[in-house]
């Protein structure tokens, strides 16, 4: 009789079935999540944008008040030959202070936490510079520096040193001790626990300075720049929002505020994206948000 191969069959395709089920809701699921994780925000920015047209245009606000998002694209495009090397110059005391200030900050997180005496010698001090504001520390940079460019990138080091600093000797610091007894009981040098241990351990706590210290770059250059006071061809965009201030060309300074945004947020996206990288294959924060 041929039942109970049927029933074989029946049981089979049963038991086959909430599998693939599941498969195909979990792919289904995570292109929900990845379109959701893009539309929302942009469909935000288009409301906002809208909101702020409808608003200019009902009201009848004035340009040199608040312009309209049309007006400040178009001051965008016909400014670029000015707000461009603007950018330029920002971006590269930015990027310069942000590299001088991991180099620096790795090294010294791996003395501090290598050294005691170090530590107590050297970590107060760095706190110091922290916690006193920029703003105060740049007419003493601007007088026994040299060159205007090189007192900014001094201060924007100044501000994304500390975040990298910080983590980056938490992550050193917060190797499991089990872990340490072991590699001393297979006779690793100290060398060898700090490249093979430590580090990896201290890994996910340097990205997360990273990404800090990144945005923090950009501002400490902005503000700089206020606090300096410099002009001219080769000043950056701090500079291009006083001039805007000044000569009431606000569609300028929304697109200059724009720019800064827009830089801001790009620098953020690429640290993360780069943490994701470094990160999704073992450490647990990067691998639930792929679940």
């Amino acid at each position: 009789m041929s039942f109970p191969a049927s029933e074989t069959d029946l049981g089979a395709g049963v038991s086959a079935s909430p599998t693939s089920l599941a498969t195909d809701g979990g792919r289904s699921g995570g292109g929900r999540s990845r379109i959701l994780r893009f539309a929302v925000p942009v469909f935000m920015l288009v409301l906002l944008v809208a909101a702020w047209s409808l608003y200019v245009a009902a009201y009848d606000v004035p340009h040199y008040i608040l312009p309209s998002p049309r007006r400040v694209a178009e001051a965008l495009v016909a400014d670029w030959s000015v707000l461009g090397p603007a950018l330029l110059v920002t971006l590269k005391i930015t990027f310069l202070a942000l590299l001088i200030a991991l180099v620096g900050g790795v090294a010294l997180a791996v003395l501090l936490s290598e050294s005691r005496l170090a530590e107590l010698a050297l970590y107060p001090y760095a706190v110091i510079l922290q916690v006193t504001p920029i703003v105060a520390i740049a007419p003493l940079i601007l007088i026994y520096v040299p060159s205007t460019q090189a007192a900014l990138l001094i201060c924007a080091w100044i501000v994304a040193f500390f975040p990298v600093l910080s983590n980056t000797t938490q992550g050193l610091k917060s190797t499991d001790h089990n872990l340490l007894d072991l590699f001393r009981l297979y006779g690793a040098s100290r060398w060898q626990t700090l490249a093979y241990l430590k580090m990896p351990n201290a890994l996910p706590y340097f990205l997360a300075g990273l990404r800090i210290a990144g945005g923090l770059a950009l501002i400490a250059a902005v503000v700089a720049e206020f606090a300096a006071g410099s002009a001219g061809a080769g000043s950056g965009l701090a500079f291009r929002l006083i001039e805007s201030q000044f000569r009431l060309n606000i569609p300028r300074l929304f697109a200059a505020l724009i720019l800064l945004s827009m830089t801001g947020v790009l620098i953020f996206a690429v640290t993360s994206f780069v943490s994701h990288l470094l990160l999704r294959r073992w450490h647990e924060s990067a691998l639930k948000r792929e679940v």
